[in-house]
């Protein structure tokens, strides 16, 4: 088989119209040649590297879930704003990972993870991209889980996440599911609490000091961005697992500490309420 020859099977294959061999030079053909071989083996690389976990639910989007046994009431007092007792499956307890710490124009979510209350059962889902053409309709996924009643649990929530993900609604013109919706950010209540007391109020020391959760193999979120970008060039997908289990644990360690702040304010003492003044002084 000629350069030629080989050229237009690559070019076929690649899906790109064939290059009459009139119109190039023999080296032309051999730089074009090497371009199309380094494609197919990218192609080739890209489809052997399988997504680290989960069900793919759509063109680039995969869905991770997991049910765990919950011994806890089926009603709950949040007594932020209004103590009076709510369904638990009202709560959403939800966490993204972005493309970047810092948010602003351009930074993506590529994964939602939440955590839901069903009866005597916690159900952990996150949705992560593979390819960035699925991001709508991971938006989409994750509006279509809320109840209409929805009250958002986060951290550091509603400075970060909740504004990061309203942006890439507007961007794919959907409605976002934030603006009627309760949203706890307990990371008010927790600076409230031990500011001081520990080194910092970061979620992981939080869960260590308060709950004496002591995470394993645990992929740092700052890192997070680098794995996910590292799968999508072809690399290995080990980090971009223990990015799934860093943010899995990060929406049920939201779970046992909104009950434990519960725990803390009440009944010994009167709840009182958090108003915008008290969230801007923190």
């Amino acid at each position: 088989m000629t350069i030629a020859d080989r050229l237009k099977t690559l070019q076929r294959q690649a899906g790109r119209a064939s290059v009459p061999a009139t119109t190039a030079t023999s080296s032309e053909l051999r730089t074009q040649l090497r371009r199309l071989l380094g494609t197919r083996e990218r192609i080739a690389r890209r489809a052997a590297l399988a997504a680290p976990a989960g069900n793919e639910i759509g063109p680039g989007l995969h869905l991770v879930e997991q049910t765990l046994p919950a011994n806890v009431s089926s009603t709950l007092a949040l007594p932020w704003d209004d103590p009076t007792p709510v369904e638990r499956s009202r709560l959403v307890c939800f966490d993204t990972e972005t493309t970047g710490l810092a948010g602003g124009v351009g930074t993506k979510a590529f994964m939602i993870g939440v955590a839901q209350w069903r009866c005597d059962r916690i159900v952990t889902r996150q949705l992560y991209l593979t390819a960035l053409a699925g991001e709508q309709q991971m938006l989409a996924t994750f509006a279509s889980w809320l109840p209409h009643d929805a009250i958002f649990i986060s951290y550091n929530g509603r400075s970060y996440d909740a504004p990061l993900l309203k942006g890439r609604y507007r961007m794919h013109r959907q409605l976002h599911p934030f603006e009627q919706r309760r949203h706890v950010d307990l990371l008010y209540p927790v600076r409230r609490a031990y500011r001081g007391v520990w080194a910092n109020c970061r979620l992981q020391t939080i869960e260590r000091e308060l709950l004496g959760i002591v995470r394993e193999d645990d992929l740092p979120g700052a890192e997070a961005p680098a794995a996910w970008l590292s799968f999508l060039r072809g690399h290995s997908n080990r980090n971009l697992g223990r990015v799934v289990e860093h943010n899995r644990q990060d929406v049920l360690t939201l779970a046992v500490l909104l009950d434990r702040l519960v725990d803390r304010m009440t009944p010994t003492s009167p709840a009182r309420s958090m108003t915008e003044a008290d969230q801007v002084a923190i």
